[in-house]
């Protein structure tokens, strides 16, 4: 079924199942299928950057609209740096405050979850209602920032400044999103689709990172190009780097029978395929080699 904008809000105004959900325990176990090399970086670094208690909110995205208020369309949610927003620079973030422990003054954010069956804060102003994104913004329960190693290789610094985005804002349009929703309690099981979670379980939102850096540039003209996802066996390409994997996961108390959906282009339609994320990376150079001798020495840090 296609949903129009005016469809798809009262939908979910009224609570209607769509294809957009699934029931978790339909979702298939996810089988993992790449082999650990003797030459792994086994390690884990854990930061605890709260979930955003100051309510960090805004419609900016640095990384792919800078210096363009509001040019997100939809509201992001962040944690770490205090100061993040379209205007903000290299300079202005290294000197601001951050919710991250050690210094890191790295901006992770990503779109809201609304309750779709309440009117926000923001029904009309940008980023909420007057770019269609209504309801009762819900404020995540948990948030979790972990960096990994490679199943091949040792990895290398991330260099300070790097941005970087996983996932794909258009995806309804184009089809390469890179979403992966679950529940807690059903880790292994990973959908593109908005799950229904068992009770006492939260929806939650996983966004992996890329993890090969071209070792030259810390953006590009795309956002994309200058940080790569590795192959299917966990290889870096070629000419390419392996830095700390990044994973941020966000948990949600989504109230039973509740409708919920993510901020989107207006034209995306609040499809949570578009789920995506971004980052900043403003650690301070001595946490990164410290986050980066954890992973290569195969030990569990935080």
């Amino acid at each position: 079924m296609r949903w129009s904008p005016l469809l798809l809000v009262l939908a979910l105004a009224a609570g209607c199942a769509d294809s957009r959900t699934v029931a978790i325990g339909d979702v298939p176990v996810a089988v993992e299928s790449v082999t650990t090399t003797g030459d792994a970086s086994t390690g884990t670094f854990r930061l605890d950057c709260g979930r955003n208690e100051g309510r960090h909110l805004n419609a900016d995205n640095v990384v792919i609209a800078p210096g363009r208020p509001f040019g997100a369309h939809h509201t992001h949610e962040y944690v770490g740096n205090l100061s993040t927003d379209a205007g903000s620079t290299d300079e202005s973030l290294a000197a601001a405050g951050t919710t991250c422990p050690a210094g890191d003054r790295s901006a992770y954010f990503w779109p809201v979850l609304r309750l779709t069956d309440r009117t926000g804060h923001d029904a009309h102003e940008p980023g909420g209602g007057a770019h269609g994104n209504t309801g009762e913004v819900l404020a995540p329960a948990r948030v979790e920032i972990t960096f990994s190693g490679s199943p091949v290789s040792r990895v290398v610094p991330m260099p300070r400044f790097l941005r970087m985005i996983t996932g794909d804002p258009a995806a309804r349009t184009t089809g390469r999103g890179r979403a992966r929703w679950s529940c807690t309690g059903f880790e292994d099981r990973r959908t593109d689709r908005y799950p229904e979670c068992e009770p006492g379980s939260a929806v939650l939102r996983e966004f992996e990172f890329p993890s090969c850096w071209d070792g030259r540039n810390t953006d590009s003209p795309s956002h994309r190009a200058h940080a790569e996802f590795p192959g299917s066996n966990g290889a870096c390409r070629p000419g390419t780097f392996p830095v700390p994997k990044l994973r941020v996961r966000a948990a949600y108390d989504v109230p039973a029978g509740r409708p919920y959906a993510i901020d989107s282009f207006p034209e995306q339609l609040h499809d949570p395929r578009t789920d995506h994320a971004m980052v900043v990376n403003v650690m301070p150079v001595e946490l990164m080699d410290r986050v980066t001798t954890c992973l290569n020495t195969g030990r569990t840090c935080a």
